[in-house]
């Protein structure tokens, strides 16, 4: 059995990594969880670090009221850290961290979007690498998935695809493409995923080769540890998501299809947003009046 989703591009395709920024492969997360620098300001160079970032303060306050208001199922708003100097954006980036998921979206114009979640839940950081033409973005945004990886499997991804054939030796194969296919049709924004549970479902070699080469690989990839890690990837087909839990050793212990809007399993929920806003409240509150 070929488990999982992924294969390598081929020909002149962006190159993806298999796991996104912040991630080593071996469990381990890169950079700082937020603690080291709210830390740092409860030291006697706390008052100078507040002194050099007299901006900081009302950024954190603007993002803390973002977060209170926002909902799941309202419009993400988009925070701008131009006006913040080197030193306050560092310190900004610091006390913001690094949350349970990140992930990376491949742009027609052949730019990554790279995406990192703060430990502040529903509070994202975005970085778009520049080309020739464009400059780098790089801004923070609140919501429950990043505008652009919704926006990515809306337009970067087809509506219809041809089953084709069916090779020798599958087993399960053409019955499970043609309930994604009538799933497919029938989705509607908003509406629970379908979920199609290959532990259930046994699939062979033959079968997961002609699954991947029917509904190809997306431009999505995003992974997440929270209560157990996640692997979650677009597929080429709208609406049509792989979605593994892992264990310890990345090894997937539940291999499923969603068919649905992006997974619950990389969302922030309502409840998310109040707890962050509760937390990044309390930092302003001991550090910054």
């Amino acid at each position: 059995m070929r488990v999982g989703y992924w294969s390598s591009p081929d020909g002149d395709d962006v190159e993806m990594t298999l796991l996104p920024v912040g991630h080593d492969g071996g469990g381990a997360r890169h950079g700082r969880t937020g603690s080291g620098a709210v830390s740092a300001l409860a030291t006697s160079s706390g008052e100078e670090l507040r002194q050099q970032c007299p901006l900081l303060a009302s950024t954190l306050a603007q993002l803390a009221e973002a977060l209170a208001i926002q909902s799941a199922d309202g419009g993400n708003q988009i925070v701008s850290t131009d006006q913040l100097s080197a030193a306050e954006r560092a310190l900004l980036f610091d006390i913001l961290g690094e949350g349970e998921v990140s992930g990376i979206v491949a742009l027609p114009d052949r730019r990554v979007a790279q995406i990192q979640e703060s430990v502040m839940t529903g509070l994202w950081r975005v970085r778009i690498e520049a080309d020739a033409e464009q400059p780098q973005l790089d801004y923070l945004e609140i919501g429950d998935v990043p505008g652009i990886v919704a926006y990515a499997a809306r337009d970067f991804t087809v509506t219809e695809f041809s089953v084709g054939e069916p090779p020798d030796g599958i087993m399960n194969v053409m019955p499970v493409l043609a309930e994604i296919r009538e799933r497919v049709s029938s989705h509607r924004a908003g509406q629970a995923s379908h979920v199609i549970n290959f532990t259930l479902l046994p699939m062979n070699a033959a079968d997961m080769a002609h699954l991947v080469d029917t509904l190809g690989n997306g431009p999505i990839q995003l992974f997440s540890r929270g209560y157990g890690s996640c692997r979650v990837l677009a597929t080429g087909v709208r609406h049509v998501w792989s979605v593994q839990f892992l264990n310890s050793m990345e090894t997937p212990i539940l291999d499923t299809i969603e068919i649905g809007d992006v997974p619950a399993a990389v969302c922030a929920a309502n409840e998310d947003f109040h707890d962050s806003a509760e937390r990044l409240d309390e930092i302003i509150e001991a550090y910054f009046r």
